[in-house]
């Protein structure tokens, strides 16, 4: 269910052109909320590998990712940071660097690290500084993107952690998980279509530092969500984006995510199929919320993987399977 204009083009990186000849499309942060999803994958009735039978299945009988069906998942539409990139921490880092010392000076609750799951997760940068300055009850003008790092606004304060996490990325740099590349590389071998769905607006300097950039024409971002004014997480309308611009249907596109926010995201569209990688919030929550597979790392949807290309290619070619 496309949400976002198909004229609306991606145009956040000047000269920058996708695959299909359309203008590319180049971070995260959305609120981990526990709100289940009315769509999850016990009453999706079309969700990839379900049987007749599932209707009688309980949260005690998984789907198992070895044996997900993804004959029919011709896109994949990946969160960055805690699927393919461990940058959580960098954001981590950078937001502790600015509300450390912020909320010390304003005599409140420090800053504590459960804070940044709570408030700052999963969201647009100055939707991260908002949340966290009401839960500790401070008001500051709104201002204006283009406020400067120093200036006391809530614009102000998200340039000023961008910053901060943009010399953090540079001083320590940032490694793909490799079970992660792995995967990918395995669905793009497979013919299959790839996206970035990012929140955040350092997306390409993260798939730079990381070094798979180079596997990815399209990327939505915060930028493109900002300039197109697409909602952003828990909505599933910037994955929806993605999927336009690789030229498929959400129908044939799985999503691929480890923030709550995500996976709503993700429930609440009309994909294929919603994997959620367990980076600390849970199997629990991420099937309550909509995931339909789970695993703690992508590789282990290869065996599926492959299994899904050589039905592909026997269907293609009748022949072969005549020959067999």
């Amino acid at each position: 269910m496309l949400r976002t204009p198909a004229s609306a083009l991606a145009l956040a990186h000047p000269g920058a052109i996708a695959s299909n000849g359309w203008p590319q499309c180049r971070d995260r942060h959305d609120e981990r909320t526990a709100v289940t999803s009315p769509d999850t994958p016990e009453t999706r009735p079309d969700a990839p590998g379900r049987t007749e039978t599932d209707d009688h299945t309980t949260d005690d009988a998984p789907t198992s990712p070895a044996e997900v069906d993804l004959t029919g998942v011709r896109g994949w539409l990946f969160d960055l940071d805690g699927v393919l990139t461990p940058t959580a921490i960098v954001h981590m880092h950078a937001w502790s660097r600015l509300f450390t010392p912020y909320l010390e000076a304003h005599g409140v609750a420090p800053y504590v690290e459960g804070d940044y799951f709570a408030y700052i997760d999963g969201k647009p940068r100055y939707d991260g500084v908002r949340s966290l300055l009401e839960s500790r009850g401070i008001r500051i003008p709104e201002g204006e993107v283009t406020d400067g790092p120093e200036v006391d606004t809530v614009h102000g304060l998200g340039n000023r952690k961008n910053g901060a996490f943009n010399a953090t990325l540079a001083d320590e740099g940032v490694a793909p998980y490799p079970a992660s590349v792995a995967f990918l590389d395995a669905v793009i071998g497979a013919g299959c279509r790839v996206a970035v769905v990012s929140s955040s607006k350092n997306a390409p300097s993260v798939l730079a530092a990381a070094g798979i950039d180079d596997r990815f024409t399209i990327v939505v971002d915060g930028l493109v969500a900002a300039r197109e004014g697409i909602r952003g997480k828990p909505a599933p309308d910037m994955f929806d984006r993605a999927a336009e611009l690789l030229g498929l249907p959400a129908t044939a596109c799985a999503v691929v995510e480890d923030a709550e926010s995500g996976i709503r995201a993700g429930a609440d569209g009309d994909f294929a199929l919603v994997v959620g990688v367990d980076r600390g919030v849970g199997r629990d929550t991420l099937r309550e919320l909509g995931a339909d597979v789970i695993v703690d790392e992508l590789d282990e949807l290869l065996p599926a993987v492959e299994r899904a290309a050589a039905t592909r290619m026997t269907s293609e070619n009748p022949d072969e399977r005549a020959a067999e």
